[in-house]
C-alpha cells in the first residue's frame, strides 16, 4: 500500500505532529545507520565508462528525474553517445534491458525510464554495474546515472545532487533535518554532501531567486540553478488536475502559476498505479463542472492505455541558467587515460 507524501516533513518549525516525529526517531536511526555502513562496505564496480549520477538526498520529490534527462540532452548535443540508467522502480523488469517506448509500459519498467528514454537510449537495471556494462557494450560513451547517490555499486566519475530550491509557505527541502521516517532525509545532510561533486538547485519558473540561506548551505560545492519550466502551455478551460507525484502539491500550484483555469485537485502516492474506479470518480468530478483532466508526464505515462486519450499531459523541462558552466564541470572530469572521466 502507497501512502502520501506527508506534508509536515517539509516544515522546520511548528511541524504539525510533533508526538510523530519524537516516536519515529529511533526508526531514523537505524535507516541512517544501515545506510552508512552499506556506502562505507560496498566495494564500486568500475563499468569502464564514465558514470555521472543524478540523485538527491531526500525521499523523492527533487526533481532529480528532469535533471537527468536535460543532462541527458546536453551531453548528446554536444555529440556525445550518451545513455541513462535508472533501476526502474515501479517496474516488475529486473534488468539489464534497454527501454522500447514502443514496446514497455510503466508496469515494465516504471514510469522515469519512460520519460528518460525521449531524449536519450535507457537501460533499466536493478544491478547498476550490469547495466552500465550493458550499455558500454551497446556503444555508450558515457552513462547518466538517475537516482544512485545513495548506491554504492558503481563507481563515479561525477555526482551532482538536485535540491528543490522551493522554500515557500514555510516549507523547507529538508524538514528539519530528521532522516526517514521521521523526516525526509535519506540520509544525514552532511554525509551525503561530503560525496557530492556539485549540487543543483532547482527552482519553478515563477520564483525569481534561490533562498540565500539555502545557497549557504552548499557554499563548499559548486552550486548550478536550473529552472522546471513548462514545455508547452497547459490546456484551456477547466481543468480539473491530479498527479501522483512525492509532492503533488507542486503540481497544483504550478500549473496555477503557469494560468491553468484549475477548478479542483486530486493528490495521489508518489508512483501510484490509477485504479479504473479512482480515474472514473474522478471524470465524474471533471464532467459535474465541464472540465478536462490534467496530470504530468510522469503520471500519464501510467495510465491505462484507453484513458490517456482522455487525459492532457502537461511537460515540464529542467533547463540551466548556466548550461556553459555546467559542461565545462563536466569537461573537467575528462583526464588523460582516465576512463572514469567524462
Amino acid at each position: 500500500m502507497k501512502l502520501n507524501t506527508p506534508r509536515w516533513w517539509y516544515v522546520r518549525e511548528g511541524a504539525p505532529s510533533p508526538v510523530i516525529r519524537t516516536l519515529l526517531k529511533p526508526l531514523s536511526w537505524l535507516w541512517a545507520g544501515a545506510t552508512a555502513r552499506r556506502m562505507a562496505r560496498t566495494v564500486p564496480v568500475d563499468a569502464g565508462i564514465p558514470v555521472i549520477s543524478v540523485g538527491n538526498l531526500t525521499v523523492g520529490g527533487s526533481g532529480k528525474t528532469p535533471v537527468a534527462r536535460e543532462v541527458l540532452r546536453l551531453l548528446r548535443d554536444k555529440g556525445l553517445e550518451a545513455h541513462g540508467l535508472t533501476r526502474g522502480y515501479g517496474g516488475r523488469l529486473a534488468g539489464p534491458v534497454r527501454v522500447d517506448p514502443a514496446q514497455h509500459a510503466a508496469g515494465d519498467v516504471g514510469d522515469e525510464p519512460l520519460l528518460l528514454s525521449s531524449v536519450a537510449p535507457v537501460w533499466v537495471a536493478r544491478d547498476r554495474p550490469a547495466g552500465a556494462r550493458a550499455a558500454a557494450e551497446a556503444g555508450a560513451a558515457v552513462v547518466v546515472m538517475d537516482d544512485g547517490h545513495q548506491n554504492p555499486t558503481l563507481r563515479k566519475s561525477l555526482s551532482l545532487i538536485v535540491v528543490d530550491g522551493e522554500t515557500r509557505g514555510g516549507e523547507w527541502p529538508f524538514g528539519d533535518g530528521a532522516v526517514f521516517p521521521a523526516g525526509p532525509m535519506r540520509e544525514p545532510l552532511r554525509a551525503g554532501l561530503a560525496r557530492a561533486d556539485a549540487v543543483v538547485v532547482l527552482l519553478p519558473a515563477d520564483l525569481p531567486g534561490a533562498d540565500e540561506e539555502l545557497l549557504n548551505i552548499f557554499k563548499e560545492k559548486p552550486v548550478f540553478i536550473a529552472r522546471l519550466e513548462a514545455a508547452a502551455p497547459p490546456p484551456s478551460g477547466p481543468q480539473l488536475g491530479f498527479a501522483g507525484i512525492a509532492k503533488p502539491w507542486k503540481v497544483e500550484r504550478a500549473l496555477t502559476a503557469a494560468g491553468c483555469d484549475l477548478i479542483d485537485f486530486a493528490a495521489f502516492p508518489d508512483h501510484a498505479a490509477f485504479a479504473e474506479g479512482d480515474l472514473k470518480a474522478l471524470a465524474a468530478r471533471a464532467a459535474e463542472q465541464g472540465a478536462g483532466l490534467v496530470t504530468t508526464e510522469k503520471d500519464w505515462v501510467r495510465l491505462p492505455p484507453d484513458w490517456r486519450g482522455r487525459v492532457t499531459a502537461w511537460p515540464v523541462r529542467a533547463r540551466f541558467e548556466d548550461e556553459a558552466g555546467l559542461m565545462t564541470l563536466v569537461a573537467g572530469f575528462q583526464t588523460p587515460g582516465g576512463k572514469n572521466r567524462v
